[in-house]
C-alpha cells in the first residue's frame, strides 16, 4: 500500500521547516541524546540528522574528529525513505549501498543503524544513527533503545514548536509567523518560486464581545482558526497577528492563485456559526492579498502590501478579498468574470 506521506517531498519540507531547526545552532539536548547513543549501543559514531530538501544538518554528530564531519551521510536520507529502521551491517557487503560512492564516501562508516524522526502526522524530517567502523550486527534491543530515543527527539522539537504556538487558537504565535515570512521570502527570492501572504481580520469582533461576551468572542476566534486550518493546504502557515487580525502564508501560490483562496476562505467563514451560550453568532472577515513580484523589496514591505489591501478591504465594506498589485486591487468580491488557475493549486 502506498504511503503518500513518505512521497509528499514538499510537505514533509514543511513539516520539517515548522521546527525552526535547520538553520538554527547546536540544541544541547540533542548532543545529550547523541552521547546516550554512544554508551548504549557502544559505537564511536552517533548523529541527529535532519534532511534538508538538497543537504543533511547535524545537530549534532558525535565521534568525527574537527574537520573530518562529512557533509553529508546518504545513509540518513536512505533511512528517511521508510517506516522501518535502517539496519547495514556491513555497507561494503550489502548490495544497496556497495556501489553507491554517496555512502563510500562517507569515511569510516562500515556498520550504521538509523531510525527515521517522524512528526506526529507521520513525516520523517529525520534520523536518528548509530555508526561504526567495523562490521556488526545492530540487534532488536539496540534497534528498540534507537527508537525510544528517536521519540524523545521529537517530543523535544514539538515542546519547542508549543511555545510558538497561540494558546487559544493554536495559530502561529506573531513572532513565529513574522519568521516564516522572512524565511519565505528569501526562499521564493533565492529560487524565483510564487508566493503569496494574506492578512485576514475578523469583521467588528468588538461588537461579538460587546454583545455576546468575551467568552463567545474566544469561542469565534477558535473556530475561525479550525476553520481556516480545514481549508488550508499542509504547506501553508496560520498566524495570530493579534486580537483578531491573523495571517496567512501561502508557498508556491500566485496571484490569481491566491485571491481565489482567499475567497473560498472568506465563503467558508461566512458560512460558519458560532454556538455560545444559547446564541448563533454568524462571523465574516475581510482579506488582504499580496503576492511577491520584483517591486517589493524586504519581507516587511511584503506585509506592508496585504496590509495596505487589507485596509481597503474593509473601506470597500468588509467580508471581501482584495488583492493588491498585479490583480489592480480587484475585489474578489462581487468581481465580474473569473480568474483561470489550476484546481490543484487551490486550498483545500
Amino acid at each position: 500500500m502506498r504511503d503518500d506521506r513518505l512521497a509528499d517531498e514538499e510537505a514533509r519540507i514543511a513539516a520539517l521547516r515548522r521546527y525552526e531547526i535547520v538553520e538554527g545552532g547546536q540544541d544541547d539536548a540533542f548532543d545529550r541524546i547523541a552521547s546516550v547513543v554512544q554508551m548504549a549501543l557502544a559505537v564511536p559514531i552517533a548523529a541527529v540528522a535532519f534532511v534538508d530538501r538538497n543537504r543533511q544538518v547535524f545537530k549534532p554528530i558525535r565521534g568525527f574528529a574537527d574537520g573530518d564531519t562529512p557533509t553529508e551521510i546518504a545513509l540518513c536520507t536512505y533511512t528517511i525513505q521508510g517506516r522501518v529502521p535502517l539496519n547495514v551491517t556491513d555497507v561494503l557487503a550489502d548490495r544497496r549501498f556497495a556501489d553507491d560512492p554517496k555512502v563510500l564516501g562517507a569515511s569510516h562508516i562500515r556498520s550504521f543503524l538509523g531510525v527515521p524522526l517522524a512528526t506526529p502526522d507521520n513525516y520523517n524530517v529525520g534520523a536518528l544513527c548509530a555508526i561504526d567502523t567495523r562490521p556488526r550486527r545492530f540487534d532488536t534491543t539496540h534497534t528498540l533503545i534507537l527508537e525510544n530515543l528517536a521519540r524523545v527527539v521529537i517530543e523535544h522539537l514539538e515542546l519547542r514548536q508549543m511555545t510558538r504556538s497561540d494558546g487559544l487558537t493554536g495559530a502561529v504565535t506573531r513572532r513565529g509567523f513574522l519568521g516564516e515570512v522572512e524565511r519565505d521570502f528569501e526562499r521564493s527570492r533565492r529560487y524565483d518560486r510564487p508566493s503569496a501572504l494574506v492578512l485576514i481580520d475578523i469583521d467588528y469582533f468588538k461588537r461579538i464581545n460587546d454583545l455576546y461576551g468575551h467568552h463567545a468572542g474566544d469561542e469565534v476566534l477558535m473556530n475561525f482558526a479550525r476553520c481556516c486550518r480545514e481549508g488550508m493546504r499542509r504547506t501553508d502557515v496560520l498566524g495570530r497577528m493579534g486580537g483578531e487580525e491573523f495571517g496567512l502564508l501561502l508557498p508556491e501560490t500566485d496571484a490569481s492563485e491566491a485571491l481565489l483562496c482567499a475567497e473560498r476562505l472568506r465563503e467558508m467563514i461566512e458560512a460558519m456559526r458560532v454556538k455560545s451560550g444559547g446564541q448563533e453568532i454568524a462571523v465574516t472577515a475581510s482579506f488582504g492579498v499580496a503576492a511577491l513580484d520584483p517591486e517589493i523589496t524586504s519581507a516587511a514591505h511584503w506585509l506592508s502590501e496585504a496590509d495596505i489591501a487589507l485596509y481597503e478591504a474593509k473601506q470597500f465594506g468588509r467580508n471581501r478579498a482584495v488583492a493588491a498589485r498585479r490583480l489592480g486591487r480587484a475585489t474578489a468580491k462581487g468581481t465580474e468574470g473569473t480568474i483561470e488557475t489550476s484546481p490543484d493549486r487551490l486550498l483545500h
